[in-house]
């Protein structure tokens, strides 16, 4: 019997999708510690792959991981939007493009 092993945070039909495939997998509930570090990770693989792919699927699944994270950190969806759409229009979007390239004072 051919084993892989992981040790990766996976959404929620992944262990009925395996098995549906005639496969067994060994899965675990985490801790809610356990749980915020491995969103943490998530975020930083799902980032990685958008990085390499420029894919919309990738984009949505980092999205995904997002809304989790709020969850998880018990938040909602509208706050974060509500806290977004307040820094948008403090300190604008990103629609203009502009690169900073330097600062000058007097000090």
């Amino acid at each position: 019997m051919k084993v892989k092993k992981y040790h990766k945070l996976v959404r929620d039909s992944i262990p009925e999708i395996i098995e549906s495939d005639g496969k067994q997998c060994v899965c675990e509930v985490l801790s809610s510690k356990e749980y915020l570090a491995l969103l943490d990770e998530k975020l930083q693989e799902e980032l990685n792959e958008y990085e390499e792919s420029k894919s919309l699927e990738e984009l949505a699944d980092l999205l995904e991981v997002m809304y989790a994270v709020v969850k998880a950190r018990g938040w909602s969806v509208e706050e974060l939007e509500q806290v977004r759409k307040e820094k948008a229009k403090q300190r604008g979007g990103f629609e203009k493009r502009i690169l900073l390239k330097e600062v000058q004072s007097k000090d």
